[in-house]
């Protein structure tokens, strides 16, 4: 499967984040700590180059913690710094500040041997739609410059956001890959809302995530459902539309509601927390 999503205005994201990395001292990418590898973007890495990122794994409460530490330690390495939070509720303007001054007190430490007032880190933020970018934005600037929401690619435009007079933010528009070359990444970014449900077929993704659920998650099902789990998706899908009454007329299933539900409740956590993604089973 190659998927092609790659509206315009995201190529013209694209290059006007090329434009403005320059500017900053550090780059800020946000990942969703249900799906850390399907939600990085390759493009990203290219724009950034050599400046040092900070990695948050937002939804933390989300995803299962245990997977969301092998998560952190995976992915940081030499320039890279993962943390996770609950952008809800963290107090986002210290923990932002103290971590961006702490990959950035190399040049804190040469400014002040200078004598030089140490100025404030300018850090780009980044990250595909529907991670929290916005609401993390909204959260540290204390009022709404970004719009936020379920739907992704809210965020068009690139703005600058002081959080303290240690720190400023490069907002830029949620940006997704030309293209899905591995068929997990598109589906699992299709189970947590990331891309629109029209890009896949809603059985194909159903499917998917009820065999991630039947594998690692049973008992999320028999609890939620009331159901015996068996192997086959859709198997698991007619005893759900039978326990909750989505019946046809002759006794038909209705599908398409049944997946409908389902999904809807994956997406609001009525389930439990899901890690979609594995660190083991992953490349960065």
């Amino acid at each position: 499967m190659s998927i092609q999503w790659f509206p315009g205005h995201m190529t013209k994201a694209k290059r006007e984040m090329e434009e403005k990395i320059k500017l900053v001292d550090m780059v800020i990418e946000i990942r969703d700590a249900r799906i850390p590898n399907a939600s990085r973007n390759p493009l990203i890495q290219q724009i950034c180059g050599h400046k040092p990122r900070l990695i948050i794994l937002s939804k933390k409460d989300k995803a299962e913690e245990n997977v969301t530490k092998q998560w952190i330690e995976k992915l940081s390495e030499n320039n890279v710094r993962a943390i996770a939070l609950d952008l809800l509720k963290e107090d986002l303007t210290k923990v932002l500040t103290n971590e961006c001054q702490l990959m950035m007190k190399e040049k804190i430490d040469r400014q002040i041997r200078k004598g030089i007032r140490p100025t404030a880190i300018k850090a780009m933020v980044v990250g595909i739609p529907n991670v929290g970018k916005s609401t993390l934005i909204n959260r540290v600037a204390k009022r709404k410059v970004a719009q936020t929401g379920d739907r992704p690619g809210v965020t068009r435009a690139l703005q600058w956001v002081k959080v303290s007079t240690q720190l400023e933010l490069l907002d830029t528009p949620g940006v997704l890959w030309p293209k899905f070359e591995e068929e997990k990444d598109g589906y699992v970014l299709a189970v947590t809302g990331a891309i629109r449900d029209e890009i896949l077929p809603m059985e194909d993704v159903f499917a998917y995530a009820m065999n991630i659920l039947i594998k690692h998650y049973p008992k999320y099902l028999v609890d939620r459902y009331n159901i015996e789990v068996c192997e086959d998706p859709f198997e698991c899908m007619e005893r759900i539309a039978r326990k909750r009454g989505f019946i046809m007329s002759g006794n038909e299933i209705d599908t398409e509601r049944t997946m409908k539900i389902v999904m809807k409740e994956i997406r609001g956590e009525q389930l439990g927390r899901i890690s979609w993604e594995l660190p083991y089973a992953n490349k960065q």
